[in-house]
């Protein structure tokens, strides 16, 4: 399987809500983003629904400058794709 084909498979979430922020972001940030983004965005990735939402809603925030980066890009991409 490919990297974004694994990575798409990662954004299948237990939330319609996180599928589609998650997949925004890949669809439109992932492919011109530095490495050590993408390397945050994987680590989303692997965190449980409940605190991705927390994150991704901003009811709480991440005590990294670069994944509150990535959260505020995927934020942005979800908006752009309504």
């Amino acid at each position: 399987m490919s990297e974004e084909g694994r990575l798409r498979w990662l954004c299948r979430r237990g939330m319609k809500e996180l599928d589609a922020a998650m997949e925004a972001y890949l669809d439109h940030c992932y492919a011109d983003a530095p490495e050590d983004e993408r390397a945050a965005y994987r680590g989303l990735l692997e965190m449980q629904d409940p605190e991705l939402f927390r994150l991704l809603s901003a009811a709480a925030s991440a005590d990294d400058p670069l994944v509150e980066r990535v959260l505020a890009r995927t934020r942005a991409a979800l908006q752009s794709r309504r």
